[in-house]
């Protein structure tokens, strides 16, 4: 495998899985995140969207990674090679990205990013026309496209050839759309904001979109060096945050990360408020706007069940997916529901948009405490959280978990002490080198000490 991946790798043609979780994602600069796989990602992408003589157009757009640069120019010059039109956005969020393709009606979208990943990962991921991310057949068959060679005999020439143009009005476009989410009987005159944009992509837009509705912003992790993204800052690391929002009294913190497709939440205490309580703050809204699609709520497995206890009582089911923000949103619109979202961050309204939005979220739940008059404290007492812990275990290899006589054995354990008041969870990373282990019962430290004890099965069957 490591030779194959070599060859790959000098040929610049993936001979093996490129997606993951959420599109392709490694370290910059090396397989899969090349230059070379990058021209392949671009010239499969624009064959799948050729369709007549019509011109096409794609939209790339990237965080505030320093590789970001040479990503970018490499998947434009695939496209382009293959006559298709690009227009590049620069710096932009993520849902952005989907936002700008459908509105311009462009064919698909691209963004290079790693989301919440140290500055020296990258990657990409794929909208379509419709901006929702792409199904993992169309995924397949890009993958096909590039170990194939299917399409290197095809190789328009003169006028055929596609076009790059800078499109320089985007980030305008999206605050406009923003602001437009935002009920318009409302005003965040009078309150005091704390927003970290982990100096990524969003450091622009969303202290725009913020103080454009009237608050006081005090802007956090909105001077990208190309080297600083996620650093310290952001979603991942919501210390400063809440430092300042007590040092400023402000009303509430917002966290962002690298591509701003997540959120997580301070309040006016400086506590810490992440997704599973923004879902259930904002359940309770459209339940009682009548406005929450057959009263169901989309999470992933690794939601608290405190989350599913609060809104059982609000009569509000709540349905389960794999991890990962394009799962719960195939679960959202194979079934018509309207809300969903992960315990990371990833919040989807998708009266709104397409995606995980984390400025969007933002505002609705802004717009819910300008409704109540209630600080954000007293909102999230709806959510309680069971105990949970979670330990990232880092590995060489992926297996199956079934192949590890020693790693279920641990699991079957842990699951025997906690009976029916706990779970557990193993999964392997979709992103990243890890085997992450959740457990969830009524005492922290037992469950602290069943984490590590399968942890530890893990790192001697996999070291």
């Amino acid at each position: 495998m490591a030779y194959r991946m070599k060859v790959a790798a000098k040929e610049g043609r993936a001979s093996e899985r490129l997606f993951g979780t959420d599109g392709v994602r490694g370290e910059a600069n090396t397989y899969p995140m090349t230059v070379e796989v990058m021209v392949q990602l671009g010239r499969a992408l624009a064959h799948l969207i050729r369709n007549g003589n019509h011109r096409h157009r794609v939209v790339i757009g990237k965080d505030t990674r320093l590789s970001g640069y040479m990503l970018e120019q490499a998947l434009a010059a695939g496209v382009t090679s293959m006559g298709v039109d690009v227009a590049l956005v620069g710096p932009l969020p993520t849902p952005g990205i989907a936002n700008i393709t459908t509105s311009m009606r462009a064919d698909a979208g691209a963004v290079i990013s790693a989301s919440h990943n140290p500055f020296n990962d990258n990657g990409v991921k794929f909208f379509w026309r419709d901006g929702f991310k792409l199904p993992d057949e169309t995924e397949g068959r890009i993958e096909a496209l590039i170990s194939s060679g299917e399409i290197d005999h095809l190789r328009p020439t003169a006028t055929k050839i596609g076009r790059a143009v800078r499109l320089e009005d985007a980030r305008g476009r999206y605050v406009v759309f923003l602001k437009t989410t935002f009920p318009r009987e409302l005003s965040l005159e009078g309150m005091t904001i704390v927003v970290d944009c982990a100096n990524g992509a969003a450091y622009k837009t969303t202290p725009a979109v913020i103080e454009e509705l009237g608050a006081r912003v005090i802007a956090l992790g909105t001077e990208p060096d190309g080297k600083n993204i996620n650093h310290k800052c952001g979603a991942l690391h919501p210390e400063a945050l809440a430092k300042a929002v007590v040092k400023h009294g402000a009303d509430v913190g917002l966290a962002l990360d690298g591509d701003a497709d997540r959120l997580i939440v301070v309040d006016e205490k400086g506590r810490v408020v992440d997704g599973d309580a923004i879902m259930a703050i904002c359940t309770q809204e459209l339940v009682t706007r009548k406005e929450l699609k057959k009263k169901t709520l989309v999470a992933t497995v690794m939601s608290n069940i405190g989350l599913e206890r609060a809104v059982a009582r609000m009569g509000v089911k709540t349905v389960r997916t794999k991890v990962g923000d394009r799962y719960v949103v195939e679960e959202m619109r194979k079934h018509g529901y309207n809300l969903g979202g992960e315990q990371s961050g990833h919040l989807v309204f998708l009266d709104h948009a397409t995606t995980g939005d984390g400025t969007l979220a933002a505002l609705q739940l802004l717009a819910v405490m300008c409704r109540s008059g209630k600080p954000l404290s007293e909102l999230a007492g709806i959510f309680e959280p069971v105990p949970q812990t979670l330990l990232n275990v880092v590995v060489r290899e992926r297996r199956e978990l079934g192949e590890l006589p020693e790693v279920m054995r641990a699991i079957k354990d842990v699951e025997t002490k906690l009976g029916k008041e706990g779970r557990t969870l193993v999964r392997f990373s979709g992103t990243e080198p890890k085997v992450r282990i959740l457990v969830e019962g009524p005492d922290a430290s037992r469950n602290e000490a069943y984490a590590k004890q399968i942890a530890a099965a893990l790192s001697k069957s996999l070291s």
